[in-house]
This record gives structure tokens, C-alpha cells and sequence, in this order.
């Protein structure tokens, strides 16, 4: 089978689309992202297999017959494309309920460990003064098991 143009662009189209959806903050977006990023690949794993008769024994010769195995590998796609849509829909909803919005914050901790890098990348030197790190606390010994009996 020769790929159709119309196929390749698209798919191209689903995939651009889809990336450029997953990587939004609002978690709906981000399930409508996946859904295109699924269609994509169903489309693409279409493109690997030949054309001709149903895979079904006894309709037609073997060498007309055409490839189950894209088949059935975007029938597992659709299944695991559905399990995502229902995970992200359940985050989504969870979301909403929790905060009023779907939108993912960012975390306290990477804000202070990215303000922390850009503190070390403009002081310009290499070498790091560990002296403002405490040290690690003394772990006292485990009593003695004799002794306790």
C-alpha cells in the first residue's frame, strides 16, 4: 500500500495538534491532546499495513489477504487511548472539585529549586561553598536487645 498524502498530512496535522494541546496547563486541554496523539497513531499503525482481503481463512488466497496484526494493534490502541481519556477525565473532574479550575499550578518546590539554579548559573564560578549546609544530625545507637531483657 502506498501512503495517500491526504494521510500523511493528517497525521501530521493530529500530532502537532495533539503535542501542542498536552503540553497546556489546563488538564482538559491536555485530555483533548491525548485524544488527537491517539487518533494519530491509529492513523499512522493504518499506514504499516497492506490492503486486501479480510485476514478471515477460507474467503480468499493468503497472499491477497491483508495484515491483522495493524489491526489488532490499533484495536489495543483505542483501548488503552480510552483508559487514558477516562484517568485524565477522573483528574479533571477531581481537579475542578477540589480548586474550582482545571489548571495545573506550579509546585512551590520547583519555583524555589529554579530560583535557587539561577542563583548558581549567574554567580559564575564552578566551586560551591558548602559551609551554609548543615551537617547531618548524630544518630544515637540502637539499645542493645541483652540489655533491655
Amino acid at each position: 500500500m502506498t501512503p495517500n498524502l491526504v494521510y500523511i498530512v493528517v497525521i501530521g496535522v493530529l500530532f502537532a495538534a495533539g503535542v501542542s494541546m498536552v503540553l497546556e496547563r489546563s488538564l482538559t486541554r491536555v485530555l483533548m491532546g491525548m485524544i488527537l496523539l491517539g487518533n494519530g497513531v491509529n492513523l499512522l499503525i493504518l499506514l504499516g499495513g497492506k490492503a486486501g482481503t479480510p485476514p478471515i481463512v477460507g474467503l480468499g488466497p493468503d497472499e491477497e489477504m491483508a495484515d491483522p496484526l495493524p489491526q489488532i494493534m490499533i484495536l489495543t490502541a483505542i483501548v488503552i487511548t480510552l483508559g487514558m481519556t477516562a484517568f485524565l477525565l477522573a483528574l479533571a473532574y477531581r481537579s475542578w472539585a477540589v480548586s474550582g479550575h482545571d489548571e495545573v499550578q506550579d509546585d512551590v518546590e520547583d519555583r524555589r529549586i529554579m530560583q535557587l539554579a539561577e542563583r548558581d548559573e549567574g554567580s559564575g564560578t564552578d566551586d560551591t561553598d558548602h559551609t551554609d549546609v548543615p551537617a547531618p544530625a548524630e544518630v544515637a545507637p540502637l539499645p542493645d536487645r541483652e540489655a533491655a531483657r
